[in-house]
């Protein structure tokens, strides 16, 4: 199989197969695409360590602030869907280097910028470069994965967006305190085509293939193995439980976006810490978040193992502990009790994003892999990453920041809705899917 005239996420399981294969590959492949999805982030957080100082220097208001962050995420939402389809067929690896190529060179013109608006077109240049990422990242990395790894290997791929944070955050609240915040972009820049420059070497389309390995068959009793015919894209929207996947994953990052924007200006001005250090702190916390997406989505795995509609229940579950958690901890005063109940509730703030990358993987078939991920990745930015920094300026503007941030949890009420209804309706969705297979395979 050539994933440049047909990519999809199986391949034959035959001896001669098997043995071109190699155990380390599927790791080289997780390894590179995990640290493109870290400068991918980079790239887009380290935005938020200079928000104090682009507003002390260019006099911007927090809803400017705000729209900065949320242009690139916007752009990625808009535009996830028709690159990740452009990606199924013109090649995935192809894609991803060219996608990698633009965000490093749009962030090194974020340090030429002289003002909010060329800094917001630079912006919207990184997230043009971005928005297919996620997506096609993702089925490249799962394409050689055994699929009961999803939720585990989503949970962490995904967990690289918060470590790109981390990084992005701490990295650039100290380069610009030492040599400005210019600096900070230049750096984010060299990391990623770095990156490229190793992903070009060691990934091809043609090693990638002979690693692909095959899809396991679903998991209704009534459900057929998905077959190589490409399956139509109306399909993507064709059960409410998928439709619910979309929605309920991208509500539930609303909240850790807004923790990764705004932590370091709330740091600079509820707790007076200057911007390096405010910077620093909040990489604590951000650093959190991802590590709670890998440890939950080692969890769900192991609920799931026998019964896959627990991943819904997991999902619930961590939605349910981080609204309690970040509702208490923004209603207490600033303080060590604060900031505790505040890490905690980081841990799960955004535990249901690899629970909800498998439960789109179970439920759409393998020929439209890295477009379903990218309508995950359109829902979790409009729902979530867009939406989530941006509302929040325009509340800080009229009420201040720390009372913006005691409303934010509340975003998980709806997470739960959804969530709730598409775990009732999971079993006709899978039943759904079965029916597809089984109609192109008799085609």
């Amino acid at each position: 199989m050539d994933l440049h005239t047909t990519p999809t996420d199986r391949s034959t399981d035959t001896p001669a197969a098997s043995s071109a294969r190699s155990r380390i590959f599927p790791w080289i492949v997780f390894g590179l695409t995990f640290g493109l999805m870290v400068s991918d982030y980079m790239s887009r957080q380290v935005l938020s360590a200079v928000f104090p100082l682009l507003k002390s220097e260019w006099g911007l208001s927090d809803s400017q602030l705000g729209s900065l962050s949320s242009v690139v995420a916007l752009m990625v939402g808009l535009l996830a869907f028709p690159l990740s389809l452009a990606a199924d067929r013109w090649g995935r690896v192809r894609s991803m280097l060219v996608m990698a190529t633009v965000w490093s060179l749009a962030t090194l013109v974020c340090a030429l910028a002289t003002g909010y608006g060329q800094m917001l077109g630079a912006r919207f240049l990184v997230g043009v470069g971005e928005a297919a990422y996620g997506s096609v990242g993702a089925a490249v990395m799962l394409s050689v994965f055994a699929p009961r790894l999803r939720a585990s290997l989503s949970g962490a791929f995904l967990a690289g967006g918060s470590f790109g944070s981390v990084l992005g955050v701490a990295l650039g609240g100290i380069v610009s305190a030492h040599i400005g915040w210019r600096w900070t972009f230049a750096v984010m820049a060299a990391v990623g085509l770095l990156l490229v420059a190793a992903f070009r070497v060691l990934i091809t389309e043609s090693v990638l293939s002979r690693h692909q390995v095959a899809e396991a068959p679903a998991t209704d009793p009534g459900s057929a193995p998905h077959n190589s015919a490409r399956a139509p894209l109306s399909s993507l929207f064709s059960s409410v439980s998928v439709w619910c996947a979309y929605v309920g994953g991208g509500l539930q990052l609303f909240v850790g976006a807004v923790l990764m924007a705004w932590l370091p200006s709330f740091f600079n001005r509820s707790y007076s810490m200057p911007a390096d250090r405010a910077g620093l702190v909040a990489a604590i916390y951000v650093l959190l978040i991802g590590t709670g997406m890998i440890v939950c989505g080692i969890i769900t795995d192991r609920i799931g193992r026998t019964d896959p509609a627990r991943q819904w229940n997991s999902a619930l579950v961590y939605c349910t502990i981080s609204l309690i958690l970040l509702t208490i901890a923004f209603s207490l005063d600033t303080g060590t009790a604060q900031l505790i109940v505040l890490g905690l509730g980081a841990l799960t703030a955004a535990g249901s994003a690899g629970a909800t990358s498998s439960m789109v993987a179970s439920l759409t078939h393998a020929s439209l892999r890295a477009t379903a991920f990218a309508t995950v990745t359109l829902a979790n930015n409009i729902f979530g990453l867009a939406l989530g920094p941006l509302v929040v300026g325009f509340l800080a503007d009229r009420y201040g920041l720390a009372n913006a941030l005691r409303l934010v949890p509340l975003t998980y009420l709806s997470a739960l809705i959804a969530l709730g209804i598409g775990r009732r309706a999971y079993p006709a969705g899978l039943r759904r899917l079965a029916g597809l297979d089984a109609q192109l395979t008799t085609a």
